[in-house]
């Protein structure tokens, strides 16, 4: 069959990254083509308009996958983990998707991409998507659109999503309320009992994982985790813990099996429809909140706004009657 004629006029191109329209991308996607499902994250990411369009098509045909969230303080050993954890998810003939999300650079607000490095040994398995997503400043370790490009994998029919945080503290454990499994990754001699016993981290893991166990102090460490999980309600679910060395393997194919054990409970008691569903009001009402922000915002004018600013900057005025004073402007 001869090549041809580029030079025909009748033949037109359109380079995927120039595509927008979600009903041309969906239905790529779904076919397995990695540019047009990277092309909706990026709107779905970017929000507006063209997200809602995307998510609209795309909910009613999720609700399928199982997502599994990975959190912990930095340098924990998160990443290496989840590059382990797709190896145990497609050797159980899974398709898996991965949401890394990594810091953002100071300087082009994008993603510094230390987590998908850890993971190019599955950038050729078509079996597996890995995208890195900028926190972009968002608290709790994930960032604001991270349950929008879930629920767009989902919808896309993968069976398997994998969240890796960012490196968290107490509080930013946002995680808990955005996947089906929560496992949370320490290093031996992770703080004293009396840190533990205050970390937000031991209120939302449903596994618990003590990774890098080659090293002195993970018996102490499993036994304070110990004690400490004894003292708090579990609502019938003992979470395991788990000693892992990440770098080896080891202890990898127990995580999982945990993870199925979580699954299996949540499942046959009912919690997972419940839980599922105060998830996506809660997700409603977040994205009510944001969008009612950018409303009032874009109502008050400008010199109205920078009058209100000023005055607070200077200690004129403080904060709270300065909301006061531009909700009476809206309300005008």
């Amino acid at each position: 069959m001869p090549a041809p004629d580029l030079s025909d006029s009748r033949l037109t191109f359109t380079p995927m990254a120039r595509i927008s329209d979600p009903a041309i991308l969906i239905p790529n996607a779904r076919d397995g083509d990695r540019r047009a499902l990277a092309r909706l994250i990026t709107i779905v990411e970017n929000g507006g308009r063209a997200s809602d369009a995307v998510l609209s098509a795309v909910f009613p045909d999720g609700g399928r996958a199982w997502t599994t969230g990975l959190t912990g303080a930095p340098g924990a050993g998160k990443s290496t983990l989840t590059d382990r954890l797709i190896d145990a998810v497609r050797a159980a003939g899974s398709e898996v998707a991965v949401v890394a999300v990594d810091p953002s650079s100071p300087f082009s607000g994008g993603a510094v991409l230390g987590d998908r490095v850890r993971m190019q040994d599955h950038v050729d398995d078509a079996g597996v998507y890995i995208r890195s997503m900028a926190s972009r400043g968002h608290l709790g370790g994930i960032s604001a659109a991270t349950p929008r490009v879930v629920a767009t994998l989902d919808g896309m029919g993968f069976p398997e999503v994998l969240v890796e945080t960012v490196g968290v503290g107490q509080a930013e454990v946002e995680i808990a309320a955005n996947a089906d499994t929560t496992v949370v990754v320490v290093n031996p001699g992770w703080g004293d009992s009396v840190q533990a016993a205050k970390a937000g981290l031991l209120e939302v893991g449903d596994v618990f994982i003590v990774n890098k166990a080659d090293r002195p102090g993970v018996h102490e460490t499993v036994r304070d985790l110990t004690q400490m999980l004894e003292l708090g309600a579990n609502g019938g679910w003992s979470p395991p813990i788990i000693p892992t060395v990440a770098a080896t393997g080891e202890g990898v194919a127990e995580l999982w099996d945990a993870v199925g054990r979580h699954r299996r409970h949540i499942q046959e008691t009912g919690e997972l429809a419940e839980v599922r569903r105060h998830r996506s009001v809660a997700e409603m009402e977040s994205a009510l909140l944001a969008g009612m922000r950018q409303r009032v915002r874009s109502s008050i004018p400008a010199e109205t706004w920078a009058e209100m600013t000023d005055q607070v900057g200077e200690r004129q005025l403080d904060p709270w009657n300065a909301a006061a004073n531009l909700l009476r402007v809206l309300s005008d």
